[in-house]
């Protein structure tokens, strides 16, 4: 029996992103290697229950007074002497962090680097955070004995930024959650369009509205176009000018904004929809692109980064996602056209990223780092 532990910040306070590669991790693990314990470190009461716990999962939370008052430092510091005292083999940093010292202590270490965005864009970030997360960055993956990048471009920045020698990096994709591979009936799929009162036909953008998301260019896109929109993601500031964007150009009855959907309600747009659009600047991978090619919808995407990556043959490619033009002429093309071909495509590569394929390279890592 391994006894791992995880960084569990994300896992019980993050609905979406970090959170949810933390918890499908810790969820495959557990399903396909049930024989091991892995303590998940969670710094405060949780916020987010979407990781059900298995008898091989345990959390662990700080006990002592310096610990629960000063939750951060626990998290930073404070909690090697709790893995040294669970018998950690492992640790993993799931989110581009690990305790200081790790290094020096006889317990195996791997972070996980999911993006360097701060860097790559820095005018997207405030001066202070950035210096804050270069130095998280930098000492992880110093202190690490292997580092996991969540694409090959990812790997890239790391060994770019960091210098980090690429021998010591490992290419791991990420998967998502089952929900996404399921067979959902027509009569819920019938429920979920009757109550979001969504048409018959439309383009599906999933994610945060946020400027690298790049929503803004897609609705100058459609202005023209006849068809049918659906956008699903928290709103900030860029996401209140995109929804002011559409009430001008008289696009309201043509764009739909929705945000705190189930899973299984997602789950069911991405198969109701004709095609998926993810137009994105840059991304360290992608979810929502994996997500749509298991429902068998493909993917209006970058050609450029990491997304030929995630959409594979199932990608139809944008070469210039800020021309609103070339967008335009991709979605035209696509919601007239058969795309079943792309469809079934996109189903079978998207089979790379499939839970026992990444259970087993996770295993795999972590053995080789503990001499197993």
């Amino acid at each position: 029996m391994l006894r791992l532990g995880f960084d569990a910040k994300r896992i019980f306070h993050n609905r979406t992103g970090l959170g949810n590669y933390g918890r499908d991790l810790v969820r495959i693990l557990a399903e396909f290697y049930p024989e091991n314990r892995y303590y998940l470190y969670n710094p405060k009461p949780a916020r987010v229950y979407r990781l059900q716990l298995t008898d091989a999962m345990v959390e662990r939370r700080p006990e002592d007074f310096v610990g629960k008052t000063f939750p951060a430092l626990w998290r930073s510091r404070g909690i090697l002497k709790d893995l040294k005292r669970d018998g950690i083999q492992l640790y993993h940093g799931l989110s581009a962090e690990l305790p200081a010292g790790i290094g020096r202590t006889a317990i195996a270490s791997v972070v996980s680097i999911h993006d360097l965005i701060f860097l790559r864009f820095p005018e997207l970030y405030k001066p202070i955070d950035r210096w804050i997360y270069r130095q998280k960055f930098l000492r992880a993956v110093r202190e690490a004995d292997a580092v996991v990048a969540i694409s090959r471009q990812t790997k890239d920045d790391i060994i770019r930024f960091g210098h980090v020698p690429e021998e010591k990096i490992r290419v791991i994709y990420q998967g998502c959650h089952p929900v996404f591979k399921e067979q959902l009936s027509d009569d819920f799929l019938q429920q979920v369009r009757t109550k979001y009162d969504l048409p018959e036909t439309f383009l599906l953008q999933v994610g945060t509205v946020e400027p690298r998301k790049n929503l803004m260019t897609v609705l100058q896109a459609l202005r023209d176009l006849p068809y049918n929109l659906v956008v699903v993601g928290r709103l900030t500031e860029y996401g209140r000018k995109a929804v002011e964007y559409v009430h001008a150009q008289g696009m309201d009855k043509r764009v739909f904004f929705l945000h705190g959907l189930e899973l299984r309600e997602l789950a069911a747009l991405y198969r109701l929809a004709k095609v998926s659009i993810y137009p994105s600047v840059f991304e360290g991978f992608g979810i929502p692109v994996i997500e749509s090619l298991y429902a068998g919808t493909p993917v209006i995407t970058n050609a450029g980064g990491v997304f030929p990556e995630a959409a594979g043959p199932g990608g139809i490619y944008v070469e210039d996602v800020k021309n609103p033009q070339e967008i335009r002429e991709k979605i035209r093309w696509a919601m007239e056209t058969d795309i079943s071909e792309y469809a079934r495509m996109g189903r079978e590569y998207v089979r790379r990223f499939d839970d026992d394929v990444l259970a087993r390279e996770w295993m795999g890592l972590y053995k080789e780092l503990m001499n197993l």
